[in-house]
């Protein structure tokens, strides 16, 4: 039997083009320290991660189709507190939107995150709190909740 890659779908308020800017704002839903770009092809970004920002992932977009589908890349990453500093790397993080009856659904996967991996309990913790609570808020409220170094 094939591992499923971590997915949730969620549904806002907003038309498909607006929740695909407001996925890109990465600044405002995800983590304050957000560096670089995130909304059009081939742009790069950083998430730090950790208390002190010593471990990190490095995305590409990979995939910009408007108001349908977004793909970033994971191109590097370290993540300190895991046996696997660059498990992440070559891991896919999907966004899949649709619109329908005034309701989007955006289909979130990060391919390669699977439940073998050593990060999957706290990364599903973390991809929860981040894609079901924040971004659903930032969308519909404009407001999300973003990490910040403590």
């Amino acid at each position: 039997m094939q591992s499923k890659n971590f997915h949730r779908t969620i549904a806002v308020n907003a038309s498909a083009e607006e929740a695909m800017e407001k996925i890109s704002q990465v600044n405002l839903w995800w983590h304050t320290a957000f560096s670089g770009k995130a909304g059009k092809l081939n742009d790069t970004f950083r998430i730090p991660m950790g208390k002190e920002g010593i471990s990190f992932v490095d995305f590409q977009v990979t995939e910009w189709v408007p108001n349908k589908r977004v793909v970033w890349k994971v191109t590097d990453s370290y993540l300190e507190w895991f046996k696997d500093k660059t498990e992440w790397n070559g891991t896919e993080v999907v966004f899949d939107i649709s619109e329908k009856d005034n309701i989007t659904q955006i289909d979130f996967t990060h391919v390669g995150l699977i439940p073998e991996v050593e990060c999957y309990p706290v990364c599903e913790e973390g991809w929860n709190g981040h894609v079901t609570n924040s971004l659903v808020k930032f969308i519909d409220e404009g407001v999300g909740y973003p990490r910040q170094f403590d």
